[in-house]
């Protein structure tokens, strides 16, 4: 039976790639998962492995080659042999040990649902080690996205056999993370990945052989060199994964004192005085923070952005919340705050201008006739947008309660990933912060963000008399490219005339 390696997701935005290296010539023998080739992306570097066990057959995209996602890459011949879910590198297990293995059948743990969009994840913490017992829906490990943390639940009851992604690796949506084995809880402990990763002890490294380019990225980066990682790959070949193993060796092997030294190859930075260094604290970026960090540059380098800006008085609006808040909050139970008219005021613009809450579709634009309105939330752990769905359709007191609760579950990080999709138009209050100008970033794909600002007395001048009013800028930063200057300035503008007069929300005015 003919199997068909094709190229992997490579993620979002990204088309193709190029064949950079194969491990395997045609005839080699090759195992479930062994690595055939690499490929090289725009951004990463990506590893296709063996879907079977069996023979490379064919070999369709050669070293060079420029392929696009699922297109074909080779052929296997399946072997005849049933695969073996015992992995072969763990040459040092004893035979006894690989039957307790296999008391039960193994099951594989795998990446959960991560959520439209989302295609990769890193695993953040492990609760179990390799020979742990786990009852079903037992917590094994947690991966942290983009956007939420999730939990991994163990599916079967049995015995933690193997842990395929350490903490820190990157999964793709369909990634293999651990294998347990069913109903072998009384089986003893299988030896751990780093024993067996140093039995197969490979020759010395010809001088001809390449190190995947993704391994000398990875050794430049944790200051390591060639001659300090053992290669697994083909004729001693170093791999991504090697380097991981000798830097993770390294680190447990390193006193405690060295942490403060910079590492040789960091990234290049101005010279630090010792002094200095010594009081610094370096800690890694969370996927969250960096996520947000390159959604809002990409938006930055995508979007043709431009920022309008101008000023409302929120008297009325104000006056209306001293007048009803105590009436409000015992009907509804419900605090009533300024942002529920916010959002009633931008649902009444967007209909009249609605390529505000539209997006670019390739050469398309889609319309929305409907407003999912992500409000942004502040959290410790970074800024995310939960969406309040249908908000155009809901009352005061249903956006008021469903702001409350997105904000609670944002700030305890037990959103789902349901929960912040999906988005036609964004909210940002900075005013809760203190900002009293700023120009906000896009959200992505969407095609406007009105920002709000802090609340402050000024002299303004009406009907020709100078007095005092409680003013507050707001600022609509919208992409250029579907949204008009006239179209972002009535916008503002009827957002402003309906607090300034909140009666036009109810004559829709």
């Amino acid at each position: 039976m003919s199997i068909e390696v094709r190229v992997p997701t490579l993620g979002e935005s990204v088309s193709e790639a190029t064949v950079a290296t194969w491990f395997k010539k045609p005839g080699d023998a090759v195992k479930a998962d062994e690595m055939l080739c690499e490929l090289e992306t725009d951004k990463v570097t990506v590893e296709v492995p063996a879907p079977a066990t069996g023979t490379l057959a064919e070999i369709v995209a050669a070293e060079g080659t420029t392929v696009g996602v699922n297109a074909l890459l080779a052929q296997i011949s399946e072997s005849g042999a049933a695969p073996a879910p015992a992995k072969p590198q763990k040459g040092a297990e004893a035979p006894q040990a690989e039957e307790g293995k296999m008391a039960g059948k193994n099951v594989d743990v795998m990446v959960p649902t991560l959520g439209e969009s989302v295609t990769e994840a890193t695993v953040s913490t492990w609760f179990k080690k390799v020979g742990d017992t786990v009852a079903v829906d037992e917590m094994l490990c947690e991966l942290e996205t983009d956007k939420v943390s999730v939990e991994v639940p163990s599916p079967v009851a049995g015995r933690l056999a193997e842990i395929v992604a350490a903490e820190g690796a990157t999964v793709d949506a369909k990634a293999r993370l651990a294998v347990i084995a069913e109903g072998a809880a009384g089986a003893a402990p299988a030896p751990t990945a780093e024993p067996a990763a140093a039995a197969p002890a490979p020759a010395t490294k010809g001088k001809d052989v390449e190190d995947a380019p993704s391994a000398k990225k990875a050794m430049a980066e944790a200051g390591l060199s060639a001659d300090q990682v053992t290669g697994s790959g083909k004729d001693g070949r170093i791999m991504k994964d090697d380097v991981a193993k000798a830097a993770a060796g390294a680190a447990q092997a390193a006193p405690a004192v060295a942490s403060a030294t910079p590492a040789p190859a960091a990234a290049p930075r101005a010279p630090v005085p010792a002094e200095d260094a010594a009081r610094e604290e370096r800690v890694k970026m969370t996927r969250l923070r960096a996520t947000i960090a390159r959604r809002l540059k990409d938006a930055q380098n995508t979007a043709a952005m431009l920022t309008t800006y101008n000023e409302v008085d929120m008297s009325a609006v104000m006056d209306i919340r001293n007048t009803y808040k105590g009436d409000f909050e015992k009907k509804h139970g419900v605090k009533m705050g300024f942002m529920a008219f916010f959002v009633k005021a931008c649902c009444h613009a967007l209909k009249e201008v609605p390529e505000v809450n539209a997006e670019i579709d390739g050469g398309d634009v889609v319309y929305k006739n409907f407003v999912h309105m992500g409000v942004a939330v502040g959290t410790p752990t970074g800024l995310v947008v939960p969406v309040v769905r249908d908000a155009d359709q809901m009352s005061f007191a249903a956006i008021e309660k469903k702001i409350g609760e997105l904000g609670l579950r944002a700030r305890d990080g037990k959103l789902s990933m349901a929960e912040m999709q999906g988005g036609s138009f964004t909210i940002s209050n900075g005013g809760v912060y203190g900002s009293l100008m700023s120009s906000p970033i896009l959200n992505p794909p969407q095609s406007g963000i009105l920002g709000m600002h802090k609340i402050q007395d000024r002299p303004v001048v009406v009907a020709g008399q100078i007095v005092i009013r409680p003013m507050m800028y707001l600022a609509l930063s919208y992409d250029h490219r579907i949204v008009d200057g006239k179209g972002a300035v009535t916008f503002l503008v009827r957002v402003k005339e309906a607090l300034e007069d909140p009666r036009r929300l109810l004559m829709d005015l």
